[in-house]
């Protein structure tokens, strides 16, 4: 099997500079060292399960590039750059896109284009990809527009859900929900309005669906990287470990508090570069 291949880029630059979501405060800012090994921490864990960590270098005055779940959203070698709402995170998209540029000369990337102009889509951070049923739950109303659904759909020829977010605390669909390998959906409830919760419904089984409460919530425990049957994530209470070790997953806790202050933990400081839909991995056996 194909060990995943993920995007990180080291927190040299990261701080609470700004405002922008209801964790950040610049009164309590971040302590450096704390950052960089936390950051370390959950680098060395994925790299013990196997994976491949492509590198972003940093730069000065953009502390939120660190969040590489918002450069892009990839699928099948292809990749959509994002356009960000707030003008304190425009200054991230000329460095998402010379990475990207530099990962297709490398062959590990087989297409970059941009967005319509008008559309705001914040990336993986509110496209989140879903194996198991070959689809992307799409966060829309707080940083991304509903209009780009299409412009998805168009580009990945995939369903898109589009799932509106109802509390601010909650500004990407990536910090509320999480497809698992397995088919079960982790997701907090009260980050979407009843609209959301119904086409979350549609698509998924009660079995399926793990709707965690306020605490694990709070803890940013559906902002996880699922490997295999390894899920990491900054932490969540014993009784979701319990459920999530019930159906087969073992959970590896990586502290992130340096990156809850600014809203974002695993899931955020990673990009997945190697996800495929179900049409291009049929393609990729049959050739095989």
């Amino acid at each position: 099997m194909k060990q995943p291949r993920i995007l990180m880029c080291p927190p040299d630059y990261y701080g609470i500079e700004y405002e922008i979501n209801p964790w950040m405060s610049r009164s309590r800012g971040s302590t450096p060292a704390r950052a960089g090994a936390q950051w370390t921490a959950l680098r060395d864990a994925l790299t013990r399960l196997g994976v491949t960590i492509e590198l972003l270098a940093p730069q000065p005055g953009l502390p939120d590039l660190v969040f590489t779940a918002n450069a892009a959203v990839v699928l099948d070698g292809k990749a959509l750059l994002a356009c960000f709402r707030h003008p304190e995170r425009k200054g991230e998209e000329p460095h998402f896109a010379a990475a990207f540029h530099a990962l297709q000369a490398r062959g590990l990337i087989a297409s970059v284009t941009t967005l319509p102009d008008g559309l705001v889509l914040e990336g993986a951070g509110d496209c989140v990809w879903d194996q198991s049923r070959n689809l992307f739950w799409m966060g829309y109303g707080r940083r991304s527009d509903l209009a780009a659904r299409r412009a998805l759909e168009d580009a990945f020829a995939a369903e898109v859900v589009a799932l509106e977010l109802a509390d601010p605390r909650f500004y990407h669909v990536d910090t509320a929900l999480s497809p698992l390998p397995g088919g079960e959906l982790v997701y907090y409830p009260g980050a979407f309005t009843a609209a959301g919760r119904a086409a979350i419904a549609a698509r998924t089984s009660p079995a399926q669906r793990l709707a965690i409460g306020a605490e694990d919530a709070g803890l940013l425990a559906a902002n996880a990287v699922a490997v295999g049957n390894a899920l990491v994530m900054p932490g969540c209470t014993d009784a979701l470990r319990e459920a999530l070790e019930a159906r087969g997953y073992r959970v590896i806790a990586v502290p992130l508090c340096a990156f809850q202050y600014g809203g974002g933990a695993a899931f955020c400081l990673t990009l997945r570069l190697d996800r495929r839909s179900a049409a291009r991995s049929a393609e990729v056996a049959a050739v095989a």
